[in-house]
């Protein structure tokens, strides 16, 4: 009985051997073409909004760039429109290989949606370009659904991790993301090769730069601390479900009103030209780093978190292209940013809690976003970025900006019968109810 234990083992160290060798070599092609594509990808984007900013006048072609990126999905990209939740579908359910024109659609989809003045974000744009190029190493290298849910997993680390140069967070992210409570073990190392090699190529290229932000000021840990911090995780989850049934009810709005897809993204292009132009602030479009940075250091307006709310939610939910996780930083920053006026927390830490923990509650990865919190800010204010992270994600309730997640384990133990579900599924029980 002892031999075959020997024998056993001795093989299982083989196949974990041949296992390192094997997802090694793929995650480091991965991580090549995609952390280049993020490279060319960000100072396309950083020069999309430097040109939009010195000629505000772009801002009336938004509508055009619109009706631009309404006819492109809705002619050559009817299969890979669903976007990030196309990826979370193959994961669950693998029908076919994700075309490779997910990436370029989406490339210039998002551009577009930035020089002409929307209010989107980048990681939706790199997690789909990531997704896109792993998945055609499963046709290359023949592999099994079960290696594809891994090469999915390795992709969206790739993406998440070069755009925001946090690969440990891109890693767990990709992980996370896939399923609510729950974790594939068996994907753990090729997804932190992903990103760590996609985050490493990425900054090779040096033709773009990450935004830098810090925590000037912390607070020491007390049980008061403690409950103030938890009092605002509880409100950035309410805020981050707001922005979830914001982007849905805007999405679903124009697609009851506007029957011909094309058309959704420039009636939404009018709306938020001519909005821009009577505000006279370009504050609410775009990426809105420079409002994030200001967050950490300077009083801002106690709406700037809401507008930028639903500027972002009726920018995605007309059909624009782009990411939700950098406006869902705005938000979150600003809104930690005016919490000082009632919870006696250092504002540079309110802004940092806030976010990360938005973006926890909105994706339901509040593992992911403490890490990324840590990576950001440091571990001294690990422990409130924590709590306002898992309080947000419990507080954001069943619901999330990927409406193709399934719940794998509920939040809370009087929702048990929605285990198994996607948030589509539950959205739909509530609404019969």
């Amino acid at each position: 009985m002892n031999k075959i234990k020997k024998i056993f083992l001795s093989f299982e160290q083989t196949f974990s051997l041949l296992f390192l060798l094997k997802w090694t070599c793929i995650c480091l092609l991965i991580g090549l073409f995609t952390g280049s594509a993020s490279a060319v990808f960000l100072w396309s984007l950083e020069w999309a909004t430097n040109y939009r900013e010195a000629n505000l006048w772009i801002i009336a072609l938004l509508p055009i760039a619109g009706l631009v990126i309404g006819l492109s999905y809705h002619y050559y990209g009817e299969s890979v429109v669903k976007g990030n939740n196309l990826l979370l579908e193959e994961y669950h359910s693998p029908k076919k290989v994700i075309p490779f024109k997910m990436a370029p659609l989406v490339f210039l989809g998002t551009i577009l949606t930035h020089l002409f003045g929307g209010s989107a974000g980048r990681e939706g744009t790199a997690v789909q370009i990531g997704g896109a190029i792993a998945d055609q190493f499963t046709k290359i290298f023949k592999l099994s659904n079960l290696d594809r849910k891994i090469i999915l997993i390795a992709g969206i680390s790739a993406g998440f991790a070069s755009v925001f140069g946090t690969p440990l967070a891109g890693a767990i992210f990709a992980l996370e993301v896939m399923v609510i409570g729950r974790i594939k073990f068996d994907a753990i190392l090729p997804s932190f090769l992903a990103a760590v090699f996609a985050n490493y190529f990425c900054d090779v290229w040096q033709i773009s730069h990450h935004t830098h932000y810090s925590i000037s000021t912390i607070t020491a840990v007390s049980p008061a601390s403690v409950l103030w911090a938890l009092l605002a995780g509880i409100i950035f989850g309410l805020v981050s479900m707001l922005f979830s049934k914001s982007t849905h009810f805007w999405g679903k709005l124009f697609k009851k009103h506007i029957r011909y897809a094309p058309l959704r993204p420039v009636i939404g292009g009018v709306v938020i030209a001519i909005t821009v132009y009577l505000m006279g602030t370009t504050k609410y479009i775009g990426l809105g780093v420079p409002t994030i940075v200001d967050a950490f250091n300077i009083d801002l307006n106690s709406y700037d978190f809401i507008l930028k709310l639903l500027f972002t939610s009726f920018t995605l939910g007309a059909g624009f292209k782009g990411g939700e996780v950098t406006p869902l930083f705005f938000i979150g920053a600003a809104l930690g940013n005016v919490l000082i006026w009632f919870i006696p927390l250092p504002m540079p830490l309110l802004a940092g809690m806030g976010f990360v923990a938005v973006f926890a509650g909105a994706t339901n990865t509040p593992i992911a976003c403490t890490i990324m919190g840590i990576e950001l800010f440091g571990i001294e204010s690990g422990v409130f970025i924590a709590l306002a992270c898992t309080t947000s994600y419990l507080f954001s309730g069943h619901s999330g900006i990927y409406s193709a997640q399934v719940i794998g384990s509920s939040k809370h133990i009087f929702y048990k019968k929605e285990k198994g579900l996607t948030l589509t599924d539950v959205d739909n029980l509530r609404n019969k109810n």
